[in-house]
């Protein structure tokens, strides 16, 4: 299994039917591919497919790996420039709890 098909079964474990988000909110791995979590509608989908958001994040697979381990501070990766976040900053600040462990 890819390093790709395991984060978004964590993800979608992490989710669940209503995460609370309401939002539309995308991982951008560059070539590896992509995260798209929709959390607009009850039940929340998550996919590999690409898709408008309102927040799109672009950061690499190991440094997300990093955050949910909690050997990488989101704070420190957005300002060291490892993640950059385009749209609704808010939405980013939510996902911080879905994302450990």
């Amino acid at each position: 299994m890819s390093d790709l098909e395991t984060i978004t079964q964590k993800i979608t474990a992490a989710v669940g039917e209503n995460s609370g988000l309401g939002k539309v909110v995308k991982f951008d791995f560059g070539d590896i591919g992509k995260i798209l979590i929709n959390a607009a509608n009850v039940p929340n989908v998550v996919s590999n497919e690409d898709g408008p958001a309102d927040t799109t994040i672009q950061i690499s697979i190991d440094d997300l790996k990093a955050m949910a381990a909690g050997s990488l501070d989101p704070m420190m990766a957005f300002m060291m420039g490892k993640m950059k976040i385009q749209g609704d900053m808010s939405v980013a600040q939510k996902l911080a709890p879905l994302l450990k462990g």
